[in-house]
């Protein structure tokens, strides 16, 4: 069986085709963290929403007409890696370009899962062509995250949308971590993605003069990948210390979204969180942050808040923080 649509894109063919081929756009209206190789025989990974990872390989291109590809799920036996084949075609229509996604390949049951989610994420590409504003996807909400993985992955999400709305003119407003303004907390953030990154055997190249959003995401998926790779299992050396991998995942988690909520307090944004998250986070924040950490000066001791108080807000407040509403910055 097969699934096909058609959406008008009011965008030339070429913006387009780069519409679904280029990593910082696709993040926008489809993927949490991609990778992608554009060119034949290149693959690419894509984590569709936390804990569900597409991947595939090109098999044909033409920029601006066509584009075809194999797809299945990272461990998936219904529709493993290879299984099935997506066709995009681009034509130019009076007001933009049509669009159509045809996936060949499935079967009944999964022909009505993939047509609700080419569903979902085609609405969400129309959108985003037709503003220009990416909407946060409900679909990574995540609000019973099955492994710190996954949480991870809803994590960043949260992140990156904050990320990908600061301006220039916010690189110098003063985040709730005290000694980082919004541009210090972009540094601080990749050389701790970078260091979890070393620790799972990468050789990641920071890239400073990208903005914000690009250059987390450069760092953010690989480790990612990397970590599924190795699992949460066994010890990883992150700096000179060795520390079960789980406590590391715990780690990344506070990194990203802690910080989220730091650039978004800064600038004045909302950051949406489910209360569930919130709560699983809060969870691995418990076994990260002990009195060392808090001596060390990583962490602040933390600060006094009603039990009644929701997930987010108990969970900044462990960190040292003082949770208020967006724009209205207090510091730790």
């Amino acid at each position: 069986m097969s699934f096909e649509r058609t959406v008008i894109l009011p965008v030339a063919a070429e913006v387009a085709f780069d519409l679904v081929t280029d990593p910082a756009r696709i993040r926008r209206w489809q993927s949490v963290a991609c990778r992608v190789d554009l060119r034949l025989g290149g693959e690419f990974r894509y984590t569709m929403g936390p804990g569900h990872q597409a991947t595939g390989t090109f098999t044909e291109i033409e920029p601006g007409r066509r584009l075809v590809f194999d797809w299945g799920w990272e461990g998936s036996d219904e529709v493993p890696p290879g299984a099935t084949t997506v066709f995009l075609t681009l034509e130019p229509v009076d007001g933009g370009t049509a669009l159509t996604l045809r996936h060949e390949g499935l079967g009944p049951q999964q022909a009505a899962s993939h047509a609700e989610g080419w569903n979902h994420f085609l609405d969400r590409l129309s959108r985003y062509a037709t503003t220009g504003h990416p909407v946060f996807d409900e679909w990574n909400a995540c609000p019973e995250p099955e492994n710190p993985l996954v949480s991870a992955e809803a994590s960043l999400a949260a992140l990156q949308f904050a990320l990908d709305r600061l301006t220039e003119a916010d690189s110098t407003h003063q985040t709730p971590c005290t000694e980082f303004t919004v541009a210090d907390l972009v540094d601080h953030l990749a050389k701790n993605l970078t260091l979890i990154g070393v620790a799972l055997g990468l050789d990641l190249t920071d890239r400073p003069a990208l903005q914000p959003e690009p250059r987390i995401a450069s760092l953010a998926q690989p480790v990612l990948e990397a970590f599924y790779g190795h699992g949460l299992t066994g010890e990883l050396t992150l700096g000179s210390t060795s520390l079960p991998a789980s406590v590391v995942a715990g780690i990344l988690n506070l990194e990203l979204l802690v910080h989220g909520w730091d650039f978004a307090q800064a600038t004045a944004q909302d950051f949406p969180v489910d209360p569930g998250l919130a709560a699983y986070v809060l969870g691995l924040a418990h076994e990260v942050i002990g009195a060392p950490q808090r001596a060390s000066g990583s962490f602040g001791p933390p600060t006094t808040i009603a039990e009644s108080a929701d997930s987010m807000d108990r969970l900044l407040a462990f960190t040292g923080r003082f949770p208020a509403p967006a724009g209205q910055l207090s510091h730790a």
